[in-house]
């Protein structure tokens, strides 16, 4: 009688893709911001580890950090529900929804 290999375990599954605070795509992977910057954080006495973050796509991230200064980001802009408050962000957010996740979206 012959017998039976066990059912492999590689490749390990993918995965499942992660979905950005800001457009709601699921993208493979997704960088950390800081709703309130690392650099206006210390001058508060926090340690980095302490900020609040949320995880953004990369082209979303790119797109705040082009668009709105540290001090900006940190007295104003300090939430997800703040940013998309602004217009020119829930514009590019609208535009972005409609990009495959997979496409490379290059950020002015």
């Amino acid at each position: 009688m012959a017998r039976r290999t066990a059912p492999s375990s590689w490749p390990p599954p993918a995965a499942p893709p992660q979905v950005c605070a800001l457009c709601g795509r699921a993208v493979p992977l997704l960088t950390e911001h800081h709703l309130v910057p690392r650099s206006r954080g210390r001058r508060r006495g926090l340690k980095p580890q302490e900020l609040p973050t949320v995880q953004l796509c990369r082209a979303c991230h790119q797109f705040l950090h082009r668009t709105f200064s540290n001090e900006e980001l940190e007295r104003e802009f300090h939430t997800p529900e703040r940013l998309l408050e602004h217009d020119a962000v829930r514009r590019f957010v609208t535009w972005l929804r409609t990009q495959p996740a997979t496409r490379a979206v290059r950020v002015r």
